[in-house]
């Protein structure tokens, strides 16, 4: 009975303390439309929910998971793992405000506001003002799974020498301090969507973003022990190519699905996302097959992946021509980042996060600017180069300060590195205790 009492009286306490657990849910935040319920596009924007968490877990944990080496594959699925359960918890508890709510009357141009704290006053019969006719809550899932890949992204450049409680400790921090701002600057009504910055599904908020990110954290942690000199070749390709397949195809939710509804900017952006792919693996295999007289099965794979990132900005605003180009450009781009930029500089971005996701989207969101066309969207007659660099520099200057002072955190509490002795044996054992048998 006394059990019974005091868990009434901490329940009592906790609904007291928490208003946004406790209110009763607004009739609409400042956000929210009512909702005019679209059928058609609601059941794509599932499927899109679905196929966009597809490419992280298993998609991006294969593709990584591949390129390491074999002591170290499982650390490495591990932190696509974690940041799928750290960022779901986040955005229901302040991530989805943050990136998407308004304080007060007006929107502030930097960072969202509480409203929607804990989800309070979402119901099944509000939306998202710009997307009237989803329900709200697919439309907080399908941003969730945007918001989960863009920091898993980011373990490509740290991989097989962070400890795991420092990535933990560095997902949760980087949602919150770079993610959901840069997220609320392009997307939520913040100053650079408001401003004309186009990035229809993510070449900033989540490319470059994350490769940016990837570059700092390669720089700060420094080389992997023997990097230049032991051999680092991926363990299993297989599982590289079967993961790209799983990022191909869960791409055409991350493109087509940003059109927000069932309709001709969906069709293009999916017919834009497969040709630019196709375009760039084979502008990137053909410099490295002049580069260095034979092509691999990797160069083809990263090509698809780079194309995949060059048109994100860009899907449904170009039209097929416009693709072709930002595809056939950003093959070789990336190649130069991931392979002779990354030589020159001596960082080591172990899985080439930077030299793909960061090289990739700032190609893709420049050349938005300049094959966006108006029969496409009518969006796209406000495309601006200039304006489009403009919000580049904004988001590489806010990912790269804020990844560093996450990065500077993570050293003074949890560490970074594993111990050399540890790096050597491998993350899997020594972080985890658990092995890959041969």
């Amino acid at each position: 009975m006394i059990r019974k009492s005091l868990a009434l009286a901490a329940l009592c306490c906790l609904v007291t303390a928490s208003p946004a657990l406790a209110a009763p849910a607004a009739p609409l935040l400042a956000h929210q439309a009512t909702l005019e319920l679209n059928e058609a596009s609601s059941a794509w924007i599932l499927t899109s929910t679905a196929l966009v968490l597809l490419m992280t877990l298993p998609g991006l944990a294969l593709f990584y998971g591949g390129m390491v080496r074999r002591k170290n594959v499982i650390a490495t699925i591990a932190h696509s793992t974690a940041a799928l359960a750290i960022v779901t918890v986040l955005w229901f508890v302040v991530g989805y405000s943050l990136s998407f709510g308004v304080s007060g009357e007006a929107t502030n141009p930097y960072i969202g506001g509480l409203e929607a704290l804990f989800l309070n006053g979402v119901t099944p019969t509000t939306a998202f003002a710009a997307a009237p006719g989803l329900p709200e809550f697919l439309w907080i899932a399908y941003q969730l799974t945007f918001a989960i890949i863009t920091p898993a992204l980011i373990a490509g450049a740290f991989a097989e020498r962070i400890k795991f409680s420092a990535s933990i400790l560095f997902f949760f921090l980087w949602h919150l301090i770079v993610y959901a701002p840069i997220c609320h600057q392009v997307w939520g009504g913040g100053w650079l969507g408001s401003w004309g910055v186009l990035d229809f599904a993510g070449g900033a908020v989540v490319h470059v973003n994350s490769g940016v990110a990837g570059l700092v954290a390669a720089i700060v942690l420094g080389q992997r022990h023997g990097f230049g000199r032991d051999n680092m070749a991926p363990h299993n390709l297989a599982f590289t190519a079967i993961g790209t397949g799983l990022l191909f195809v869960g791409w055409l939710g991350f493109n087509a699905g940003s059109a927000w509804a069932a309709d001709a900017i969906a069709g293009v952006a999916a017919l834009n996302t497969i040709l630019a792919a196709a375009a760039a693996a084979i502008g990137w295999t053909a410099v490295e097959w002049f580069a260095h007289k034979r092509p691999t099965l990797l160069g083809l794979l990263s090509g698809i992946v780079a194309g995949l990132v060059g048109i994100t900005p860009a899907a449904g605003f170009v039209d097929p021509k416009g693709a072709f180009f930002i595809g056939i450009l950003s093959g070789p781009a990336c190649f130069v980042g991931a392979v002779w930029l990354k030589k020159l500089l001596k960082y080591d971005d172990s899985l080439d996060a930077f030299g793909i996701h960061g090289i990739g989207g700032m190609v893709g969101a420049i050349l938005t600017g300049v094959f966006a066309s108006a029969a496409i969207n009518p969006v796209s007659e406000g495309a601006d180069v200039v304006k489009q660099i403009v919000g580049l520099l904004a988001v590489v200057a806010w990912s790269g300060i804020g990844t560093w002072v996450i990065l500077m955190i993570c050293k003074f509490t949890t560490g970074l590195r594993v111990t050399k002795e540890d790096e050597i044996e491998g993350l899997d054992y020594t972080q985890h205790g658990e092995t890959i048998h041969q």
